[in-house]
């Protein structure tokens, strides 16, 4: 939507986090909520997230906090909570298969609807995802309406696949390979690179630890 376009990228990051919260608040049937204690279990500091919410208008009242159901109605027509979300996922080895079992069954409106390969599993349908060869990239895409992809390919083939998916015309590319990318503007590439996060991980806990503990 429109309104993600124009605020910041953090704060963009964080929506999903205060709505899966939101979703738990009303499933546990709690009516109200205050920045404060919506803090207390996101771990973003109230400040954050009354200038996040700020961006979207007036969502809650001084001195009563913020309405569970109505901020959980909002945040669904941002994140487009109520339509289905096809992605693709390209590349079937033991990180694509991980992502196929799981298949954010946690969310209600992403799923993996296509998944392609170049190996054993073609033909095959996984965890309910059917395997196309890769020689079908571009008409599945196409003919799915996808334009959201997850790339867990070799380094070396990433490139290749990243502008056959631009052309077929995905608009938003996950990528767990070692390689940066390049795409055209207009289409956004998220890296998500596991050994960077856990080295960035091993060099908080040493170097940090006695601060977080507090010894």
């Amino acid at each position: 939507m429109n309104e993600q376009a124009q605020i910041p990228r953090a704060t963009a990051k964080r929506l999903p986090i205060y709505y899966s919260y939101l979703t738990f608040l009303e499933d546990a049937g709690t009516n109200r909520i205050s920045s404060a204690e919506l803090a207390e279990a996101t771990k973003f500091d109230a400040a954050t997230i009354r200038r996040d919410f700020s961006y979207f208008g007036a969502l809650g009242k001084r001195g009563y906090g913020y309405d569970v159901k109505a901020l959980l109605s909002f945040f669904a027509k941002v994140l487009d909570q109520n339509s289905l979300i096809n992605v693709a996922l390209i590349g079937v080895g033991n990180l694509g298969h991980a992502l196929l079992n799981f298949n954010f069954h946690q969310s209600s409106n992403m799923r993996i609807a296509a998944a392609f390969d170049i190996n054993e599993h073609r033909g095959k349908i996984l965890s309910g995802v059917p395997i196309y060869d890769m020689s079908e990239l571009e008409e599945q895409i196409k003919a799915q309406r996808i334009n959201i992809a997850i790339l867990t390919v070799p380094q070396e083939a990433a490139q290749d696949i990243t502008d056959r998916l631009v052309k077929a015309g995905v608009k938003g590319i996950m990528n767990f390979t070692p390689l940066r990318v390049s795409v055209p503007k207009g289409v956004r590439v998220q890296n998500v690179d596991l050994t960077n996060e856990l080295q960035t991980l091993v060099y908080f806990i040493q170097n940090y630890a006695s601060i977080t503990t507090g010894k």
